[in-house]
């Protein structure tokens, strides 16, 4: 990782932590009746511990290359970190990866317990349409709408959700470029499509920007979970901070095991070329976004 990436990645998160945390106090909000404390725990543990950020850095970054940087874009942030949060606890339980180890610690429910694990996945999940509907948000309750109903169809059956169900229906069965390419853009690339488009949306920005971001989103999404299943045939374990080989074992549909290594990293490569084309026109303001997108291509975790 650059120094440069390495620099946006913490500082963002330090960020979006400290909201989270926020949003985590065990004392309760308005309309809400008490907040039990182990729930709590667990929601922390799961949305707290450790990870990169990528998702609300990237957020976070297209938003201040349009000219806006508040606490408002970090709500909005933590909004999307929450949704990516639970879905990890919900993905490691035993019925669906059965993993045992996220971020190099013991995954959600090993540290409590499945039900405590299933409970902190939905109260992160609810939580984040409590962030994302706050007034700091954007002073719009328009522009709020948006935001709230696209969150929605990134994480839900047309987006994360659907698109682990085709996962898992995909396990040991042969599937084409195309159908995995769908896949992967549902399950992993929904919500970072949707971290660079919200970026924009938050800055009244034109529609014609608002759709570079988005194919910006699609571009980085796609490179990202291409990078993940080359680390999952390559990486080694105790860097990844998780199980490799994983997807070989569970037979998962990927681009590398039906194209091979080579073809995949030819293709990730051409994606961050894309990726720097679509920046081009914003010029120096452009070049954090293109640090993640480089991270992205090159990470090793």
């Amino acid at each position: 990782m650059s120094d440069a990436a390495r620099t946006l990645l913490a500082s963002s998160a330090a960020r979006v932590e400290q909201t989270l945390t926020n949003a985590l106090a065990l004392q309760p909000e308005p309309q809400e009746v008490a907040r039990p404390s182990r729930l709590i725990e667990a929601m922390k543990y799961a949305a707290l511990a450790g990870g990169k950020r990528l998702r609300p850095a990237l957020m976070v970054e297209a938003a201040k290359m349009l000219g806006r940087e508040d606490d408002g874009v970090l709500t909005a942030a933590a909004a999307l970190e929450c949704i990516h949060c639970y879905s990890l606890a919900h993905d490691d339980l035993p019925a669906m990866d059965d993993d045992d180890l996220r971020r190099g610690q013991p995954t959600t429910h090993i540290a409590f317990d499945e039900a405590t694990a299933i409970l902190a996945g939905d109260g992160l999940l609810t939580l984040a349409f409590d962030l994302i509907a706050r007034r700091e948000v954007s002073e719009s309750a328009e522009v709020r709408l948006v935001l709230s109903q696209e969150l929605a169809r990134a994480s839900g059956v047309g987006g994360m959700a659907g698109g682990q169900m085709l996962d898992l229906e995909s396990e040991h069965r042969d599937r084409t470029e195309a159908e995995i390419r769908l896949l992967q853009s549902m399950k992993t690339g929904a919500l970072i499509r949707y971290a660079c488009r919200a970026g924009a949306l938050l800055t009244d920005a034109p529609q014609e920007t608002v759709d570079t971001l988005t194919r910006f989103g699609e571009v980085i999404g796609f490179a990202f979970q291409l990078a993940d299943d080359i680390l999952d045939v390559v990486g080694d374990a105790e860097v990844v901070g998780k199980a490799t080989g994983k997807d070989a074992e569970m037979g998962k549909a990927t681009l590398v095991g039906l194209l091979g290594e080579n073809a995949a990293r030819a293709k990730l490569a051409d994606l961050i070329a894309e990726a720097d084309a679509l920046l081009a026109p914003f010029g120096e303001r452009g070049k954090p976004l293109s640090e993640l997108a480089h991270f992205v291509a090159s990470r090793t975790n």
